[in-house]
């Protein structure tokens, strides 16, 4: 019996596995926005690697909508309470003269 390599790319992409750690709460969004990526890549295949981003995004969500006090940390982030605080804007990325708040808005 020979070893298979391991998928890199695939881990903790699937929908069952998202929706096994994510908090219920959520359940709806990434339903939402998971059959809205599947429709439009099963019409446009170019837009598989949309669904895969979904799926990855989705994916860390779910990992940090569990983690224990994230509803009371994020409650803080919003009302600035529990700071010092830094926006978005405000934050550099690795990558010269792109800002977080720039790598955070969405592609279109």
């Amino acid at each position: 019996m020979s070893a298979q390599a391991a998928e890199a790319h695939g881990y903790g992409y699937d929908p069952e596995e998202i929706l096994s750690v994510l908090p219920e709460a959520h359940h709806a969004s990434f339903m939402a926005d998971y059959r809205e990526a599947m429709v439009a890549a099963a019409h446009e295949t170019w837009r598989y690697r949309e669904l895969q981003q979904v799926l990855k995004r989705w994916h860390l969500r779910a990992i940090m909508y569990s983690r224990p006090g994230h509803d009371q940390r994020a409650e803080e982030a919003r009302t600035g309470a529990g700071g010092p605080w830094l926006a978005a804007d405000e934050v550099a990325t690795p990558v010269p003269g792109l800002m977080l708040a720039d790598a955070l808005t969405p592609r279109q």
